[in-house]
């Protein structure tokens, strides 16, 4: 595995100060010193650095402008970025670069080590919430069934996703779909943390695929609700035209015109009630599984696994047939 790099913008060649060195030491960082904001961008752009340090002691101007050029750009813009000053007469110039922490001379190394720690973990859990519903992501999904596991909960995976999504992109625009992308993980998360609390977790995976996290007992409420909720306001997201027929017509992939229903929600659920898992790939499969069985079946829905481990075997030969062992509500 790599180790992560810290980049040290240094146009004037200064010693690295004290407290600074001793504290990314302590971090393990490789450390990089570049003096020319074309090559901090390369580097940047080449291989996302843990975070860039920016020597403005003597020459704030050339730190505000590769700062400035470093958060400009989408790819390296979420990289950690903190401008050290020589005093108190830059500070303000400093926070207007962009930069997401100042540090200067004379704080002392309590202080610096403080700041800079709570930045990389401000930095990793903005990392790591979608960008549009700022739910967690992937990793933050894994974790939380990790968790889960390791308490010992009866817990259900919930996977939720659109039907019929991308039929309406292409009829009405990427922006109309961001939109309802939106008020499909509000009506999750208003709905899991309504009825289940702070036992409730809402992630978003990408695009229009969602998990959601509850105790297996309120498994049928919350989803009822959902599939409840969004059933009432899809329809909304349509001209009154197409509203007010039910459908569409769009085209295949063939440019063969076929009728398109209204959107709806496939719920695929995944319990431990009657299965044992020891690690969060093997619900995330069986979760995929049910969400895709949950999608051929019509209108807005949501399919239980009820399937038990098979005893002694773990093989593929020993997996009962979805259909036959689902709950579809």
């Amino acid at each position: 595995m790599a180790i992560p790099t810290a980049v040290l913008f240094s146009p004037t060649d200064q010693a690295v100060p004290t407290t600074l060195n001793a504290w990314l030491e302590r971090q393990s960082l490789s450390v990089v010193t570049v003096k020319d904001e074309n090559a901090l961008m390369a580097l940047a752009l080449r291989g996302r650095p843990r975070l860039v340090v920016f020597d403005a002691r003597r020459d704030i101007d050339s730190c505000d402008h590769a700062c400035r050029r470093l958060k400009a750009d989408s790819y390296t813009g979420i990289v950690p970025a903190v401008l050290w000053i020589a005093s108190d007469e830059q500070l303000v110039r400093a926070f207007d670069s962009d930069a997401d922490e100042v540090l200067r001379d004379g704080n002392s190394a309590t202080e610096v080590d403080a700041r800079l720690d709570v930045l990389l973990r401000r930095s990793d859990r903005d990392v790591r919430v979608h960008p549009s519903t700022r739910l967690p992501g992937t990793m933050e999904i894994e974790a939380e069934i990790g968790r889960r596991m390791a308490r010992a909960e009866k817990f259900a995976v919930c996977y939720a996703d659109l039907d019929h999504f991308k039929e309406f992109n292409d009829r009405y625009s990427y922006y109309d779909g961001d939109r309802v992308i939106r008020i499909l993980a509000k009506i999750l998360h208003d709905v899991v943390k309504g009825v289940a609390g702070e036992k409730g977790f809402v992630g978003h995976i990408g695009g229009d695929d969602f998990i959601f996290i509850i105790p297996v007992a309120l498994v049928n409420d919350v989803c009822a609700e959902i599939v409840e909720v969004f059933d009432a306001l899809a329809p909304y997201q349509y001209s009154e035209q197409d509203r007010r027929a039910g459908y569409y017509f769009g085209k295949d992939r063939r440019g063969q015109l076929h009728r398109v229903p209204l959107m709806t929600v496939s719920i695929g659920v995944v319990t431990n009630e009657r299965r044992h898992f020891t690690h969060a790939a093997q619900v995330s499969e069986l979760a995929t599984e049910m969400k895709s069985y949950a999608k051929t079946l019509p209108g807005s829905v949501f399919t239980i696994d009820r399937r038990h481990d098979a005893p002694n075997d773990d093989s593929e030969g020993a997996r009962r047939n979805v259909a036959g062992v689902a709950e579809d509500r």
